[in-house]
């Protein structure tokens, strides 16, 4: 399967550009969280002929090469190779899959992979016409955000600390018209469900971030032993589904959030004449968009949107109803 990006305006690189550094700020996030899983898998490095800029791989049949912002060349074998800024360029044999993030896999004309190609914000070039490959196996490209990724892998502070900008500025103001509108229509079509996660986050705001929080951690740590675990269909699935159920659980976590900040700043900064829904949601969004601007504190607010949408999820209930003995 290959995917290649749509021609688009220069225009459209402010927001191809913030795209990917939101979806770098999420990976980063998993990343701190869960970085030490990787060594539960046998995960291992090999820096082997390392300079400044080239890792040359000579014979390391059961290592699997991981490297950051420096080119791997994997001269004889290597079990698998997964590189983040730079290039893969396959000179000998690698028996597993071959990843490229913010690069490209180059694959000589002799050389062989037995396992899939993946390659986002790069290419895939081989050098013979029907390169050395098992024909079981996938090649996945998806060819954007190359220099977003390059620039995130050579230097990963950057996200951490944003600097102020007239792009920095107005893709802000987009993002608060943005989740405004979103806000507004899911508060419109589902008010009951949105009424019952503001009471519940009033009443009870540590026990749903206690148990939210609690559950994201569990089901991440699952998506990673699954992933590394079933078979690569399976996984895929698995993926899949759980991005799809992530999505909604961080949506309605930060809807309802925008509403609970929003008449919180209502009811202690404004009089009873400005109270209503819309301008509720227009402070909130604007508040956390705000508090998701900050180096650093992002992180915490992130995290707390997806405590939120898990926590509101699995115990919010309709108040209405009388609790029976």
């Amino acid at each position: 399967m290959k995917i290649e990006p749509r021609n688009t305006r220069p225009a459209m690189k402010t927001w191809r550009c913030t795209a990917a550094r939101l979806t770098l700020r999420t990976v980063v996030l998993l990343a701190c969280i869960f970085g030490s899983a990787a060594a539960a898998f046998g995960v291992e490095q090999s820096l082997q002929h390392s300079d400044d800029s080239t890792l040359i791989i000579e014979s390391s049949p059961d290592m699997e090469i991981i490297s950051f912002s420096k080119r791997v060349i994997v001269r004889d074998e290597a079990k698998g190779v997964l590189v983040f800024g730079a290039d893969v360029i396959v000179e000998g044999r690698v028996e597993g899959d071959v990843a490229a993030i913010g690069g490209s896999v180059i694959q000589r004309e002799n050389a062989y992979i037995g396992g899939d190609i993946a390659v986002i914000g790069g290419k895939y070039a081989p050098d013979a016409k029907t390169p050395l490959r098992d024909n079981s196996k996938q090649t996945i490209i998806i060819a954007a955000y190359e220099e977003e990724l390059r620039e995130f892998a050579q230097d990963p502070s950057s996200i951490f600390a944003p600097s102020l900008s007239v792009t920095f500025l107005a893709t802000r103001v987009v993002a608060v018209l943005f989740w405004f509108i979103l806000t507004f229509v899911i508060a419109t079509i589902a008010p009951g469900a949105i009424s019952r996660a503001v009471e519940r986050l009033k009443v009870s705001s540590t026990k749903v971030f206690a148990v939210g929080l609690f559950v994201f951690i569990g089901l991440v740590v699952f998506l990673i032993t699954g992933l590394s675990l079933l078979p690569t269909v399976v996984s895929a699935v698995l993926l899949a589904m759980a991005g799809l159920v992530l999505t909604l659980v961080y949506v309605f976590g930060r809807v309802a959030l925008h509403l609970s900040l929003g008449k919180l700043i209502q009811k202690y900064l404004l009089s009873s004449q400005n109270h209503s829904e819309a301008i509720a949601i227009l402070l909130g969004v604007a508040g956390w968009t705000l508090l998701l601007s900050v180096p650093y504190l992002w992180i915490f607010a992130v995290l707390a949107m997806f405590a939120a949408g898990v926590g509101l999820t699995l115990i919010a209930r309709p108040w209405g109803r009388a609790s029976t003995p």
